[in-house]
């Protein structure tokens, strides 16, 4: 051995101790990655475990893991994602059959039920006409007139917030374009479903893409997001993935450490359904924690220091970068533009049809407990009238209405006090999936899609597969008593205590996680994600940051001291 191998010797792997060394031939990969740094779950979970011996068993000790030229893990995800959509587009497909109708012209074969026995419901083919899309009128500006429950009538308007409007709008107007050319035809809701599902289909693969590169090292765990029983389910029963979609890519731009996007993208979310919006609660709460007032009033006279030196578009730049290194004020920063961002989207049609426009404020305000609330769950079991009794159409459950609130704003209170005081900083998807769920717990509405809004959480926050899987099964399997409970007992349906008992066992579901998860919490080193080191792979400017030295918030909300037993 010469001499420049000697001094590279020490250096160099490949040999057992004490036996020969060797020099690598070429510079080394500048990804020296590992499989020991990866989570490999067919070696260290026991459900995948056994679920890989149809494809030859764990992967092997000498596997080289991330160097795949093709099947990448993003890929195979991508790849489940499509089959379990193509699994959810064809349990609808029974729903766009066609038939011919008493005047011999086809029409959908919706007869006696058979949406509801074939369980293939899906809102987006009656809403064809029931929102009068089929007339080719633009949503808010038209408006109709119906029977309203218990007689006389009432004005209608498009019902969905303005994103989610306009997509139909933009999928109605690409059916009626399809129709009119000489291609392969159908009824026109029939194309307008496929157009719909197509839209959902790539809002869903959004959402794994950006759940796949929030969960770093675990990118595995997202295979529970694509092959989801809820998807078969609720992929394409609304229009929720648009909203999943802005909320996972939103909660990207968070993690790299860019609120000005993931505000708008937050935004966008809150314009099509609202939940988006409720995921700036965390990241303020966890901001406020991690950062102080010295932090703050540092970072703020960095931004006006820069402010002088800058002009133009170099002025605002840089002004908000100096901002953001502050986790408050990038808090701040997410929200402002949350908040600009939806209301750009709304404003102009808010201006042009305001009756149109507050037609899904309206709706949601005079909206009674819908079948799934935890509301009529008690209702149906003992006969209860509701807080507010019995009330004609139209008429606003004002106690209903209030008491939903003020549950949710302390449920809101609670995981505040928590993530403030929790030994140490708790992850933003442990937050987020808390208070979504709280949301839908204390609502008076979780219509069935909206479940679709825990699953990339759930699987963020609580990577437990077996657990996990166990909670998505269970509320797949009430699509089951939900259809024969709305095919009514008069044509062999089931009654509503079937249906409401399966909503209980779906509601201690996810009771039953967010008690893990603050378990978890409060125990950290139960966290599966913050393993090896880790910290928080989405928390952006909080990923590292620890608390603060003088914090200044007061006493009680200060983080706890983890209680250490003695002998």
């Amino acid at each position: 051995m010469d001499e420049r191998a000697e001094a590279l010797a020490p250096h160099a792997g490949g040999g057992r101790a004490g036996g020969p060394r060797y020099i690598s031939p070429a510079p080394l990969a500048p990804d020296s990655r590992s499989a020991d740094d990866r989570d490999k779950p067919s070696r260290n979970d026991s459900l995948t475990s056994q679920l890989c011996t149809v494809v030859g068993g764990p992967v092997g000790d000498h596997a080289l893991i991330g160097r795949v030229r093709f099947w990448t893990p993003l890929r195979v995800l991508f790849m489940f994602a499509l089959i379990f959509l193509a699994l959810g587009w064809a349990g609808k497909a029974g729903c766009i059959q066609q038939t011919a109708g008493a005047d011999g012209r086809p029409t959908l074969d919706w007869h006696n039920g058979r949406q509801y026995i074939a369980m293939c419901y899906s809102d987006t083919v009656p809403l064809y006409g029931a929102e009068r899309l089929d007339e080719g009128a633009f949503p808010y500006k038209k408006s109709w007139v119906e029977k309203a429950p218990g007689g006389g009538v009432e004005t209608r308007y498009m019902e969905y917030p303005v994103l989610s409007g306009l997509y139909q709008y933009a999928g109605m107007q690409i059916a009626k374009t399809w129709d009119y050319l000489p291609l392969p035809g159908a009824l026109q809701v029939v194309i307008y479903f496929n157009v719909i599902a197509v839209g959902l289909a790539l809002a869903w693969l959004v959402t794994v893409w950006a759940s796949a590169m929030l969960a770093g090292r675990r990118v595995w765990d997202i295979a529970l997001l694509a092959c989801s029983p809820l998807v078969i389910v609720h992929a394409f029963t609304n229009f929720d993935a648009i909203a999943t979609a802005f909320a996972a890519t939103g909660l990207l731009a968070w993690a790299r450490r860019r609120p000005v996007l993931a505000g708008v993208l937050l935004g966008l979310g809150g314009a099509a359904k609202l939940y988006p919006l409720l995921l700036l609660g965390p990241i303020i709460v966890l901001c406020l924690r991690a950062d102080s007032l010295r932090g703050v009033t540092a970072a703020l006279a960095r931004a006006r220091e820069t402010a002088r030196y800058e002009f133009g578009f170099d002025r605002v730049t840089a002004t908000v970068r100096e901002l953001t290194r502050s986790p408050l004020l990038s808090a701040g920063v997410a929200f402002a533009a949350a908040v600009g961002t939806w209301g750009a989207v709304n404003l102009p049609i808010m201006l042009l049809y305001f009756d149109g426009w507050r037609e899904f404020f309206r709706l949601n305000t005079t909206r009674h407990a819908d079948p799934d609330s935890i509301y009529n769950v008690i209702t149906s079991f003992t006969g209860w009238q509701g807080f507010d009794g019995y009330q004609p159409h139209g008429e606003p459950p004002t106690v209903l209405n209030l008491v939903s609130l003020l549950l949710f704003v302390a449920a809101c209170l609670a995981i505040t006090y928590i993530a403030l005081t929790a030994p140490r900083r708790p992850r933003l998807a442990a937050l987020c999936f808390l208070l979504i769920a709280a949301f839908l717990l204390t609502n008076k509405v979780w219509s069935p899609q909206y479940s679709l809004w825990l699953v990339p959480l759930a699987v963020l926050a609580l990577p437990h597969r077996r657990i996990l899987l166990a909670w998505m099964t269970i509320d797949a399997l009430v699509w089951v008593p939900r259809m024969y409970y709305y095919l009514g007992v008069d044509r062999k349906g089931l009654p509503q205590q079937w249906f409401t008992g399966t909503v209980i066992l779906r509601d201690l579901a996810v009771l039953g996680l967010c008690a893990l998860i603050i378990r978890q919490i409060y125990r950290p080193r139960a966290d599966l994600v913050r393993r090896d080191g880790i910290d928080d792979p989405i928390g952006g400017v909080l990923n590292g940051t620890p608390d603060p030295r003088h914090p200044w918030l007061p006493e009680l909300l200060r983080p706890h001291k983890p209680h250490i037993p003695t002998a």
